[in-house]
């Protein structure tokens, strides 16, 4: 085993959700171990509005993050990419991979922050949710890797490219 991937997935979606069984798929071939939470209890939480309880999705990931063996890698698309990044400060991380990722949420009082980790995104230019400008302004100081593709935020046309680039990621760790 090479490491050990958390794949998790946006609001709205589930553990089979085409990104992230993508990426699981392409973690998998190489050797590394992936598993990929059900974090659809949190999002359907009553009491705490269209975002679900994201405290209760990042202590979820976190305490799944904290068992982990071997290097670690965090990947998530969209609410999964948040909850990612702010877990990467909270554990230590190899990597980080990103799809979508919402600089802020709206209701939520804290912004998007991430360890100082080798971190690649994918953001679509025709993003509805997110526009591209402001995924282009977190990761700039960074000075993350960014790919934008023209998509939208379900990324739905770059599956397969989102995939590959997740094994040459993992590839070049």
């Amino acid at each position: 085993m090479l490491g050990h991937v958390i794949a998790s997935h946006g609001l709205e979606s589930g553990p089979n959700a085409a990104k992230v069984t993508a990426l699981a798929a392409a973690a998998t071939a190489l050797g590394w171990s992936c598993e990929r939470p059900d974090f659809l209890a949190c999002d359907r939480a009553p009491g705490h509005g269209p975002l679900g309880d994201v405290d209760a999705r990042i202590a979820q990931l976190r305490a799944l993050a904290g068992a982990a063996k071997g290097p670690l890698v965090l990947a998530g698309s969209s609410m999964g990419a948040f909850i990612s990044a702010r877990v990467s400060l909270e554990v230590p991380c190899a990597g980080l991979f990103l799809l979508a990722p919402p600089p802020a949420l709206q209701g939520f009082a804290h912004r998007l922050e991430a360890a100082a980790v080798p971190t690649w995104i994918i953001h679509g230019w025709g993003d509805e949710l997110i526009r591209a400008q402001n995924v282009v302004d977190w990761a700039r100081p960074r000075r993350d890797r960014l790919l934008l593709v023209d998509d939208d935020h379900r990324l739905s046309k770059h599956v397969a490219f989102c995939a590959q680039r997740f094994d040459e990621f993992l590839r070049a760790l």
